[in-house]
């Protein structure tokens, strides 16, 4: 569907992209194909969609996939997209708020591991992205356009400006990849910033068990989010001070001390191995 076509069907069928669920549909068919082979998709696959839209990607997805799920949270939309859309027989669209999906269910229906794409709200990467990490025993993998600054993150290492909490946290669980860049030209209504494409490959319980030891999954949330909202603090001062924890300075310098890490490094410079030592031993105190 052409820019031209994308309009008239908005203005006829009075379905102007909504500012308040940050619509910005993607318009280039031979974008929304790329990134469909880019993510890997096979014949074999039930593939679950975040966000239907116009169907750009919807389409492309469904001449590779075996079925498709389609969530949309705009129901103007998919009164459309059901009577007008002449999406494939293999699509299955479902009026759902995404972060409000079952995921767990939605892995039962595809019969496995989730694969997802989708072009997302920039208002929502981060809820979203957490969302994931929450049900990464559910997870196979993740395509997922977003604001090119936040896709950084996803792939910033330690010591990087970009290296933040969702950086540490996901590297915890899976391996990111950036796959393309998008820019604004390829959206209607434009936005004002470029896009990145990144696959969020998570890793098998069992080999990922392996290389990180048994851990508290909350308290390591904890901890990387004290040491990042006052990342301009030593570590021992930002875990002391953080509101959600209730260490005293000694104890962290004690736990820091047990894994060999200086009391003076500061956030950005650890690694998640480092954020589950730390946390085993402040779990011991």
């Amino acid at each position: 569907m052409n820019l031209q076509k994308i309009k008239e069907v908005l203005r006829h069928k009075q379905l102007a992209p909504l500012k308040k669920l940050g619509q910005n549909f993607l318009i280039y068919p031979e974008t929304a194909a790329r990134i469909v082979h880019l993510a890997g998709v096979t014949s074999e696959d039930t593939i679950l969609e975040l966000g239907v839209g116009l169907g750009t990607l919807t389409e492309p997805l469904a001449q590779k996939a075996k079925h498709v799920i389609g969530l949309e949270i705009d129901s103007g939309i998919l009164a459309w997209q059901n009577s007008e859309g002449n999406l494939a027989e293999n699509v299955t669209l479902i009026h759902q708020d995404l972060l409000k999906a079952d995921f767990h269910d939605l892995a039962q229906q595809s019969g496995g591991k989730l694969k997802i794409v989708a072009n997302l709200p920039y208002s929502i990467s981060n809820p979203l992205l957490f969302k994931l990490m929450d049900h990464r025993h559910d997870m196979g993998w993740a395509v997922l356009m977003l604001q090119k600054e936040v896709g950084m993150r996803l792939i910033a290492k330690p010591g990087s400006k970009e290296y933040g909490i969702v950086s540490v946290l996901l590297s915890g669980c899976a391996e990111v990849s950036r796959l393309l860049d998008v820019g604004p030209g390829q959206f209607y209504p434009r936005p004002k910033i470029d896009s990145v494409v990144v696959k969020i490959q998570f890793h098998p319980e069992p080999s990922r068990a392996a290389a990180l030891p048994v851990h508290d999954v909350k308290l390591l949330r904890q901890v990387v989010k004290g040491s990042f909202q006052q990342r301009r603090k030593t570590l021992v001062n930002a875990l002391s001070s953080a509101p959600l924890l209730s260490y005293s300075k000694d104890q962290v310098k004690m736990a820091l001390s047990e894994t060999g890490i200086d009391d003076k490094v500061r956030a950005e410079n650890l690694t998640v191995e480092d954020y589950v030592s730390i946390c085993t031993h402040l779990s011991a105190l």
